[in-house]
């Protein structure tokens, strides 16, 4: 069954599979992360920290209107893992023309929610009026253009979920390219400073998820994408979002956690914004490979309980994606901390700038590997379609503990220590995640496909 870039899990070694499944999205997510920290780059060097503010600010608000669709990916590559690994391709097909269905009826009126939204989540960022209009500017085109990046987010669930993780990358090869050249064109020698970078942004996705559909249709017939067919499967719709609506929500709530410390952020001036909003970039460049990883493994453990595989193999597979993920965090804290100064600064010549990134990232490399140990174990009992547990989790360790434990630190030790509010979220997710793994309940659910 493993044809053109397929891979097929349920044989053969548990790391070997994870970890070159897992490579590819890992590239795919430092170019994604590679062109937004362009943005960064270009407007922190060539426009000001105002601009740099500007567009790390919108970050969480755009990944929270993305995340209920990236959910549903999420969902999709379980149900098509399931099914791919139990070799019913007609289910698999099935599955794909729902995923794609509700795409295209949701994309609009998502899109013109989120314009609506921008400016009240603006005053609830308590945005430094330096950084308002710029803001507000940068957030309502890349808003008008979600439905790329939506789109991106379907095509690479519905590959991952059939053991391909390779063409994602090729997609998100071509959107970098594109993004950094017009980021450059637009801002340099058009001068068009933070409308261009979400020009840039908005173009690039749109040309990288097309030409995705087209590429899969072209390569991958069997499976091939047909937007507007209108295929409908109710029951396969209601195990997608069974599954990838908590995920969505989950992520959801993320973003809110997020846009919550932003607002106390926001409270210190600019400067510090654009510092945190720096150092905030650098660790999700530093944490990419867990995440890939955890994807990985929610594939890895879809196909094998599709298929019947033994207990054991599953937990052979979670067991080494856990040890890879803390592995990977103990060499980023090795190799990060001594140089932070250097690399905040590589975005800002502000002094100020670089002693807030600093801050942030002494303060939250520490607590790494426990991160690592709950996102993957998460994303491992998500394979399982246990979808209600990872989102009660992240729930409450970073909105219900981290938050508070953010501003607590900010009002009582003042804010260079607050970001190590972040520790005690992690800790807390962490234990839970390991005490509800081990209790094991998340097996209860089954294969989708028996």
């Amino acid at each position: 069954m493993e044809q053109s870039g397929m891979r097929n899990m349920t044989e053969g070694s548990p790391a070997r599979h994870i970890f070159f499944f897992a490579l590819p999205m890992f590239l795919g997510s430092l170019l994604q992360q590679l062109y937004n920290m362009v943005d960064s780059w270009v407007v922190g060097n060539y426009v000001g920290d105002a601009a740099l503010a500007a567009v790390g600010i919108g970050f969480p608000v755009i990944f929270m209107f993305t995340s209920l669709f990236t959910g549903m990916a999420n969902g999709g590559t379980v149900v098509i893992s399931q099914f791919y690994g139990a070799g019913k391709m007609d289910r698999v097909r099935d599955a794909v023309d729902t995923v794609y269905t509700t795409f295209v009826v949701s994309a609009i009126p998502l899109t013109l929610l989120a314009l609506a939204l921008v400016k009240p989540l603006l005053s609830l960022l308590q945005v430094d009026p330096a950084a308002y209009d710029e803001a507000w500017l940068y957030l309502m085109i890349v808003c008008g253009g979600l439905v790329g990046t939506i789109g991106y987010n379907t095509n690479a669930g519905i590959l991952q979920g059939l053991g391909n993780s390779r063409t994602p990358l090729l997609f998100l090869a071509i959107a970098a390219v594109m993004n950094i050249v017009l980021d450059l064109a637009l801002v340099l020698i058009f001068h068009w400073g933070v409308m261009g970078v979400a020009v840039a942004t908005i173009f690039s996705q749109a040309f990288s998820w097309i030409f995705g559909v087209l590429y899969i249709n072209r390569v991958y017939p069997q499976i091939g994408i047909h937007p507007f067919c209108f295929r409908f499967d109710r029951q396969l719709f209601g195990d997608v979002m069974r599954i990838g609506l908590p995920a969505g929500v989950q992520m959801a709530m993320v973003s809110v956690g997020m846009m919550l410390v932003m607002g106390k952020v926001n409270t210190y001036g600019k400067a510090f914004t654009a510092g945190y909003n720096v150092g905030n970039k650098l660790d999700a460049v530093a944490f990419l490979p867990v995440q890939s990883l955890s994807n990985a493994v929610t594939a890895y453990v879809g196909q094998n309980i599709g298929a019947g595989a033994s207990e054991g193999r599953v937990h052979q597979g979670i067991r080494v994606t856990v040890a890879m993920g803390v592995g990977w965090c103990l060499a980023m804290l090795a190799l990060l901390m001594p140089f932070r100064n250097e690399l905040v600064g590589f975005f800002s010549p502000s002094a100020e700038v670089v002693s807030a990134g600093a801050v942030y990232l002494k303060s939250i490399l520490p607590f790494y590997p426990l991160f690592a140990v709950m996102f993957c174990l998460n994303n491992a009992m998500r394979g399982a379609g246990e979808s209600m547990f990872p989102l009660i989790c992240v729930v409450f360790s970073l909105i219900l503990v981290r938050v508070p434990a953010v501003y607590l630190l900010a009002e009582h030790a003042g804010r260079e220590m607050m970001f190590y509010g972040f520790g005690v979220g992690w800790a807390v997710g962490f234990a839970v995640s390991v005490i509800y793994y081990f209790a094991g309940r998340w097996k209860r659910h089954g294969s989708l496909a028996s």
